[in-house]
This record gives structure tokens, sequence and C-alpha cells, in this order.
């Protein structure tokens, strides 16, 4: 199937289930009447003066580019922002005296985080099936974070090229031992066109987050693993794998999807031998913070909603998309609440997270330091899924939560972002807040293409729409400041 009709079947599913799900927003809005506390059978959740406020806060939004103009400064201006590295710590630095600026009460919370440092990284097939002789074969890779190092220079091994995990213990430790594996698990294109990008990318990432682990246990020198994104334009994916304690740690890189489909080929023929040379290093733990900012509730201070996104990102592109975006959006909702001198009655924090991508140090911090909190905690919003147009919210809090917030899905809903959707997970950062009960919400857009560039060097500004910025600023402001002015507890 090509690429034209994957985009036109995409196009398709996105257009069935935007509107089947306005048709459900529509019939989920509350009647006109409900707002109004003298004709309703139960407390209104929202105040006629609350929903009038949310209006306004979605006007303004949509009308402003300030959300674009901060995602522009992290991506262009600071560029790539790996935990430990002093374009991170610029980062932290400019977004807490962006927050101040607008009279938000910023705090640095101190978080530790891996210092893990990119070298060279270089792949070549030195024999294969029908060469030519002194000639090579290049291969297009790039190391995972925390990725050891090969020996300076490099290993050369055969390559062994396997589907699944399944495939790999067939084998055993006697076809395996001292070879680079190499596991050949697709990311389903076709999957992500129709708009469950993130269930693809689910899937395909076990092999990048596992792999490594599964094939040194069976003795392998080197584990490389096929990219876990949508497009192939021999761009590598990086990302993070996790070293299992029973396993020895080896190198590990992701190669691009056309070079795994070049390999497996060339396996299929006959032997095939790979020099790898990985060069990274992991320096002891850095200091770093998250960026922690409050408007302070005028009736229940101490009652918080969290509005957020991560600060650090990966270094091959500028971290636009995963996640400046996600920190942008955040910060123009604290943005858009002060300026329009809106009062919350519950404190709206804002959180720029630091070391998402490979650790979560700042979201363990977090829960360390404010877990005993966490039953004041009314609400959790995190957004790391991109800047695509918003569709609505993933919701994981109790089905009458749902319920409860009909009148503002009805207000969302104006700009095409209605939907309310039930979730497992919201965020990897706000999980301990979740595992606690509390509340937990992101937007869901429109991430059709969003893998084709996540952890890869065009993880860059231009990927940004800002109309659709400004949307998903829009969704998240409206949702934060509902929270903090709710008449009634959310259930958990």
């Amino acid at each position: 199937m090509s690429v034209d009709q994957l985009r036109l079947i995409g196009l398709l599913a996105l257009f069935l289930l935007v509107s089947s799900q306005q048709g459900l927003a529509q019939e989920t809005r509350l009647p006109a009447s409900s707002a109004n506390p003298s004709v309703s059978p139960t407390p209104a959740v929202f105040s006629s003066q609350t929903l009038a406020e949310l209006k306004q806060l979605q006007r303004a939004a949509l009308q402003s580019d300030y959300a674009y103009r901060q995602a522009a400064h992290l991506a262009n201006n600071i560029g790539p922002r790996l935990s430990g590295s002093a374009q991170a710590a610029k980062a932290v630095e400019y977004v807490a005296g962006e927050l101040r600026k607008f009279g938000c009460d910023v705090r640095l919370e101190k978080v530790m985080v891996p210092h893990w440092i990119r070298g060279e990284e270089t792949g070549a097939l030195v024999e294969f099936p029908g060469m030519a002789a002194g000639t090579t074969q290049k291969i297009v890779l790039t190391a995972l974070g925390p990725s050891v190092a090969t020996p300076a220079e490099g290993i050369t091994a055969e390559v062994i090229a396997v589907k699944n995990f399944d495939e790999l213990n067939s084998l055993g430790r006697l076809k395996i031992a001292g070879k680079i594996v190499l596991f050949n698990y697709p990311f389903d294109k076709q999957m992500a066109a129709q708009g469950r990008g993130g269930d693809a990318y689910g899937e395909a990432v076990l092999y990048r987050s596992d792999g490594p682990s599964a094939a040194a246990r069976l003795g392998a020198a080197a584990c490389l693993v096929r990219s876990a994104g949508g497009a192939d334009y021999r761009l590598p994916h990086t990302g993070y794998t996790h070293y299992a304690p029973d396993a020895p740690r080896i190198p590990a890189a992701a190669v691009t999807a056309e070079d795994a489909d070049l390999i497996a080929n060339l396996v299929s023929e006959g032997p095939v031998r790979m020099k790898l040379v990985l060069t990274p290093q992991t320096l002891p733990d850095a200091e770093s913070a998250n960026v922690i900012a409050d408007i302070k509730g005028r009736e229940h201070p101490e009652q918080i909603i969290i509005v957020s996104g991560h600060l650090d990102s990966w270094d091959l592109g500028t971290g636009a998309i995963d996640d400046a975006a996600g920190v942008a959006v955040s910060m123009e909702a604290a943005n858009l609440v002060q300026q329009l001198r809106l009062k919350p009655k519950r404190t709206i924090r804002v959180i720029a997270w630091m070391n998402e991508e490979n650790g979560l140090a700042g979201s363990k911090q977090y829960a360390k330091d404010f877990g005993k909190e966490f039953q004041n905690h009314f609400a959790a919003v995190e957004t790391d899924n991109g800047a695509g147009h918003p569709l609505g919210l993933n919701v994981k809090a109790k089905p009458d939560v749902r319920k409860m917030l009909a009148p503002v899905a009805g207000i969302l809903h104006e700009s095409g972002a209605g939907i309310l959707e039930p979730a497992e997970h919201c965020g990897a950062d706000i999980a301990p807040l979740e595992q606690a009960g509390v509340p937990a919400f992101s937007p869901i857009q429109d991430n059709r293409f969003y893998f084709n560039y996540h952890h890869t060097a065009a993880d860059t500004l231009d990927k940004i729409v800002p109309k659709e910025l400004a949307e998903n600023a829009a969704v998240v402001a409206v949702l934060a400041y509902a929270l903090a002015n709710a008449e009634q507890s959310l259930p958990r």
C-alpha cells in the first residue's frame, strides 16, 4: 500500500472519528438550564461566570502566538536539551524567568539527572553475499541512551536478524553468543495512519527498551533495533533502552527502517558481518531541576492542578514537538490566566519536568518531595504527544468525571476538541500521581505523523503548525481553569 493510500485512509479514519465524537460531545452536553443552579436538581459543576471565563480563555488562546514563540525559543535559540547538558540548564533558567515575568510563584526543584553523552556512531557491513571486493555497505544508525560503548576500534561480528523475541529465543545461546543481534520488528504504519500512532509505537518500542538485554542474556556482543517510527526517510530514531539487572550491558543502537530491511535481506542470502563503532560516555549524575510555577488559588490554595510538559529532549533534533510544545502550551495556560486577571479558586501549578526521556528523574523527585500532598492534588495534566490538531482529552479518572466535564467539552467542541475519552494512562511524568488516584488528563491530538519525526534529527520547529499549537494551548488553558474553578471535587 502506498504512502498516499495510507494518508487517504488516515484522513478518512480521522474524519469518521471526529464526526462520531462530535456527535457524542453534543449528546453529552448539559442542557442549558443545568448551568443555572436555580433550576438544576443537582449542584452545577461550573458557575455561569466560570463558563463565561472559559470561553474568554479559549478566544484569547486561539488568538495568541505566545506558545509558539516559547516553543521557538526552546527549539531554535536553546536547541536540544538532553538532561545534564548545558542546553538543559539554559532551558531551566529561561522557563523559570518567563514564568516569573507574569507573576507566578516560581521555584526550582533540585533533581539529579543522568548525564549521558553521544559519541561517534558508525556502522558498516564488511562482508555480505555478492559484495564487490574492497567495498562496504554503510549502515545509518544512532546509539540508544544510555548505551555503553564498543571498544574504541569497534566490534566486528556476524549479524543475526530476528523478527521478535520468540525467534531470538528459539535460536538459543549457541547461535547468538558473540553475534550482533538485529530486531527487525516493523512499526505499523497503517495503524498510525488510522490515528493510532501511540498504539503502533507501543508495540514497536518494546524491542528498543527490552531488546538489548534479551540479546545480552544469550551472549550477544551488541544489539541493533529497527527504529520505532513511521517514516522511511532513512532517519534513525533514538530513545531509551532499559538495561535489566540480570543481563550484561552491551552496546545498543537503532538502525533506520531501510537499513534494517537491507540487513535482513542480505542475512537471508548468507552470512553478513558488520563493524559497529559506538563511543558514548556516561558521566556522573548532574544537578538539574524541575521548574515549578504556581498561580495561588484564592479559596483553596492547598488544592493543586498540575499543568505540565517535559523540558528535556533527545539530542538529534531540537526537541520541538517532543516536548517544547508541551512546555509552551503549559506556560501559555498560566500566561493567559494572568493576562486576563482571572482568579482561580485552586492553585494552578505549571511544571516543566526534567529528564523524562532517559530516566524520569524529575517525576520521581516530585513524587518523593510532594507525595504526602498528593491527596491535595486535585488533577494533573500532561502534554507530551506532539503539537497536532487537538481532538479532545484523554481522561484517566472515574466515569463520573467525564460527565462532570460535559460543559467543558461543549466549549472545546467549538474548536473541534470536544472528545472526552477514557484512558489507561495520560503521561509518563504524571504517572506517580495517576497511581495515587489523582484524576489525570492529556490532550488527544492528531498524531498520524508525529512518530515520523519523534526522537529523530527531524524533530524541529517547522513540524509545529502555529495555529494547531494555539488550539492545544486553548484546550489546556480551558481545562486547567475549569478544574481550578469547579464547584465540586472530582471523585477518586
